[in-house]
């Protein structure tokens, strides 16, 4: 009897997790061929391992279902090259859902852009891993493809539709980071994503940094949010240890206020395949239920694999580590290094410490600042894409001031010191 209780409330507490960010791949076609593909993307024939229109609007109408002002980013491959992409984009607007677009930015040009415009994409992600076309059309494996990514950003730009940048980090452009991101600012980009790279697809031959590389990065961009702070917001993706560091730097680090964990993948959010199948991320190979035999609401709440990313066990160095909490190591990467998905991340150096941190992480409580009814109301029409980045910046700003409440006239100013 006290084992179905347990189960009972196992069950009860995992369907306390709302997913707020979904990744689709709903496609494996893709115009270029880069090194690092998960996917190990491909010009494959029109519509080969793709769900039909019918079953992807249906899966649209279960993630609705289960959060419905979820963001779901449209990947793929390239997403622009399947035939009813801009279908799918207007059916999963049409919901209510925050659609935003991953692409190479090849494709994007004056006609395209207003075209994803017309069909409800409120955001778009660009991938550029280099401040010149060399490295990057050597890595993305064609030449040229530096010049059209980059136009695309002032096309977007000039529509007036959000983007951010996004980079993945290797041996050969780590050192480049600073200047892509000033790049990536002085072009218009909301954000800059900086990802990690987690060794499977095609990315499985590929040599990481190394682990002191890792760190020094990391390091880098715990100053760099703090230096862009109101201009671009700055982010490590696939690194749970940044938070660790930004802790070690400042223990009062904005950056910690609100957070409990470093990865969000089957607690927050999850992935869905071209053929349907639901994983924990992208870079975490591991099925844990397939949309053409059990609903998704099931497989959310149901799976072994999500509840043990709820209520983790960690391994090794992670188990005993006093950032375990905060942090948590890269579950993906421990999967690939040790086949044990709550095994220890290699990638990480920090020898946990005699004295005990666990506690101070949870009693690091954030200060909240009160919002006049007007001032919510404006943020309320802030794109979800955004509303995020805004809220938090204008905290902290008014933290600063040492204002008692925010007001429209203090998010007009700070509007107007940020040019935003």
């Amino acid at each position: 009897m006290q084992h179905c209780e347990d189960v009972f409330l196992e069950k009860l507490d995992d369907m306390n997790f709302i997913p707020f960010l979904i990744s689709w791949n709903i496609t494996k076609r893709c115009n270029l061929k880069c090194s690092h593909c998960y996917l190990d993307a491909s010009e494959l024939e029109q519509g080969k391992g793709e769900l039909p229109t019918s079953e992807a609007k249906r899966i649209i109408d279960e993630i609705t279902a289960l959060n419905p002002q979820a963001m779901l980013i449209f990947t793929g491959g390239e997403p622009l090259l399947r035939h009813d992409c801009m279908e799918l984009f207007s059916y999963a607007s049409g919901k209510g859902l925050m659609v935003v677009i991953g692409t190479n930015g090849t494709l994007l040009d004056d006609k395209m852009v207003k075209e994803i415009i017309r069909h409800g994409v409120k955001g778009v992600g660009i991938s550029i891993d280099s401040a010149g076309p060399a490295y990057h059309d050597k890595f993305r494996g064609l030449s040229g493809a530096w010049e059209k990514t980059t136009t695309s950003m002032e096309i977007l730009k000039k529509h007036g539709l959000d983007f951010q940048v996004q980079i993945t980090v290797t041996k050969d452009n780590y050192s480049e980071i600073p200047d892509i991101i000033e790049y990536a600012y002085k072009n218009g980009a909301r954000a800059c994503n900086i990802f990690f790279l987690v060794c499977t697809g095609r990315g499985q031959e590929m040599t990481d940094i190394t682990p002191q590389q890792y760190e020094e990065t990391l390091t880098y961009l715990v100053k760099a949010e703090k230096d862009y702070e109101g201009k671009i917001m700055v982010r490590a993706r696939c690194a749970p240890h940044f938070l660790r560091i930004a802790h070690k730097i400042n223990p009062e680090s904005p950056l910690l206020k609100g957070t409990t964990s470093g990865c969000i993948a089957g607690t927050g959010y999850f992935r869905i395949t071209p053929e349907g199948d639901v994983t924990p991320c992208p870079y975490m190979p591991t099925k844990i239920g397939s949309l053409s035999n059990t609903s998704l609401s099931n497989i959310w709440t149901t799976s072994p694999v999500f509840h043990s990313l709820r209520n983790p066990k960690y391994e090794g160095r992670c188990k005993e580590c006093d950032y375990n909490e905060v942090c948590g190591g890269c579950r993906a990467r421990a999967l690939a290094a040790t086949s044990n998905i709550m095994g220890e991340d290699p990638w990480c150096e920090y020898e946990p410490e005699i004295k005990d941190k666990k506690q101070e992480m949870r009693n690091h409580k954030p200060e909240t600042i009160p919002w006049t009814k007007e001032a919510s109301e404006r943020l309320d029409k802030v794109p979800s894409f955004l509303k995020g980045m805004v809220k938090k910046g204008l905290e902290r700003y008014a933290k600063e001031k040492q204002l008692k409440e925010i007001t429209p006239e203090i998010m007009a100013e700070l509007r107007k010191r940020t040019g935003r």
